[in-house]
């Protein structure tokens, strides 16, 4: 499932047995790729062209151009909004100043130390919670100012765990 935002308009997304599901209702449409960037869509026995514009992967915009109108679609699909129930969508945005626990958990390794430079995606450490190691990683580029967290031991929720 996905939250697709054109405009001010909202709706959610996902795909069920070979169709799709607008907010939770069958939502008839054929598509077919015409070539790069180009599709041809037929809806309610209307066509429409369209063609996608501009892409931007990281913040999962898209510009397109349906027939002779523009829009800017954003897509934020079920990771995007577990961070962001998790309160952590914020690390997306590009500016951050610390990595905070997602969940309560045990700090079982650190990949890092102070005064290291650190890449988006770069892991930071692995936090045990319910049974499972996970990689926290790097939202952003930067340098690691502090590690407010030691090898071994028990986090909660929200906690900072890393300083830049």
């Amino acid at each position: 499932m996905a939250t697709v935002t054109v405009g001010s308009l909202s709706f959610q997304v996902e795909s069920a047995d070979g169709g799709v599901l607008i907010d939770g209702k069958p939502f008839p449409l054929d598509v077919v790729k015409l070539r790069d960037n180009y599709y041809s869509i037929l809806y309610q026995n209307r066509s429409f062209v369209a063609e996608v514009l501009k892409v931007d992967r990281h913040s999962k915009t898209f510009l397109i151009r349906v027939n002779r109108s523009r829009y800017e679609v954003n897509v934020k699909d079920k990771f995007d909004l577990l961070l962001e129930k998790m309160g952590m969508s914020s690390m997306n945005s590009g500016h951050f100043t610390a990595v905070r626990a997602p969940m309560p958990g045990l700090i079982v390794d650190m990949k890092i130390k102070e005064g290291d430079r650190v890449r988006t995606n770069d892991p930071l450490l692995v936090l045990e919670a319910m049974k499972m190691e996970n990689v926290i990683k790097s939202p952003g580029e930067g340098i690691v100012k502090s590690i407010l967290v030691n090898r071994g031991e028990s986090v909660e929720k929200n906690q900072v765990l890393v300083e830049f």
